[in-house]
């Protein structure tokens, strides 16, 4: 898995009373499973959340007559959040914040990314969630759970896909594999033959010495006549 959820202010007891722990922990189990390595998580999250049951009614809305509305509720529980950056939880903190004092719901669960700047002087995520809780009380007073997630870098799913289906095209255009021989077994051999220089046979050279001879006889029988005709 690749998140923690982390609890506060008696968040822990009021899901249990409720009977949701369990669910709620299939929830982010589901969710990291959709999310992971994903490039539309804002769509993704909407689509999930409507699956497992978050946003089946109309208890989205955080004031009457606005468009604010909570990512999911269920049995007066509210879910808010974004995965874009660490310091959404401050929003989500003050939107759930708004739904407790109006008496809407009875707690709240913060989504949230847990990557930041490994610059960060102000230690791992956890701990600064643990401090920034006190720190905003007592503005923030609400029982929340706040769910961590690393969720990879985008396009993860994708460079991997595109990765294996160039492993599998690889081996399917490249016979040679795993430093195998390019042969039908393994003691069969291929030898190249250099191709030898014409040899001078007896036979080639007594025809040659024929051919030379006709020729003079030829030549010299052909002179007298030239003289005498002259």
């Amino acid at each position: 898995m690749s998140f923690e959820i982390m609890h506060f202010r008696g968040a822990q007891d009021i899901l249990k009373e409720k009977n949701m722990k369990h669910e709620v922990q299939m929830t982010m189990e589901y969710l990291d499973e959709v999310l992971y390595g994903s490039n539309y998580k804002r769509e993704l999250l909407r689509q999930a959340l409507e699956e497992s049951g978050w946003r089946e009614n109309g208890d989205l809305t955080i004031l009457d007559g606005r468009r604010y509305n909570y990512k999911g509720f269920r049995k007066r529980v509210a879910m808010d959040g974004s995965f874009a950056s660490y310091e959404y939880i401050h929003d989500a903190l003050f939107r759930l914040q708004v739904g407790f004092d109006k008496k809407k719901i009875d707690m709240g669960i913060v989504l949230v990314t847990a990557q930041r700047s490994e610059k960060s002087p102000l230690g791992s995520t956890k701990n600064l969630v643990e401090q920034e809780i006190e720190l905003l009380h007592p503005t923030i007073s609400l029982p929340v759970t706040i769910a961590l997630f690393d969720l990879g870098k985008r396009g993860f799913y994708v460079d991997e896909a595109k990765a294996e289906a160039g492993k599998k095209q690889g081996e399917e255009t490249n016979p040679i594999a795993d430093g195998q021989a390019q042969t039908d077994s393994p003691d069969e051999k291929v030898v190249f033959i250099k191709p030898k220089a014409e040899k001078q046979t007896r036979k080639g050279k007594e025809k040659r010495a024929v051919r030379k001879k006709e020729t003079g006889t030829k030549a010299a029988s052909v002179k007298p006549i030239k003289e005498a005709a002259a």
